[in-house]
């Protein structure tokens, strides 16, 4: 059993192989790694996207309105929400006590009106 191996060696010119051969050692080194993609939008794009989205994005629980309000809130914190709830409620009150102001004239008004007609029917 014998065969016969034929065994072919190529051989290079010592001046030429450093063109023919590739000596670096890039196989060696990790691959390098893979460009991410960076996907970027402007604040309008973000808003309109918002807007888009609004009737769609659920009123509670995890991506919803609620945790936008939460979050926007924690970042920007609540004393300016506080601030505008106390002047609200401040406007409320002057309100409140303007209509007291005018009821009350209102009822002074019809009393006298009716102590004039009384008075006019005695006489």
């Amino acid at each position: 059993m014998k065969q016969r191996v034929d065994l072919n060696k190529k051989v290079y010119d010592k001046n030429n192989y450093q063109k023919t051969i590739d000596t670096s050692f890039n196989e060696l080194l990790p691959p390098p790694p893979p460009e991410e993609t960076v996907f970027t939008i402007t604040i309008e794009q973000f808003f309109q996207a918002y807007n888009d989205l609004f009737f769609d994005i659920p009123k509670i629980g995890i991506n919803s309105h609620n945790t936008l309000i939460q979050q926007s809130t924690e970042y920007v914190g609540s004393e300016q929400r506080d601030s505008e709830l106390e002047a609200l409620i401040q406007e409320v009150n002057d309100l409140r006590a303007q209509l007291l102001e005018a009821q009350q004239e209102i009822i002074q008004t019809q009393q006298a009106q009716s102590q004039t007609a009384l008075n006019d029917t005695n006489v």
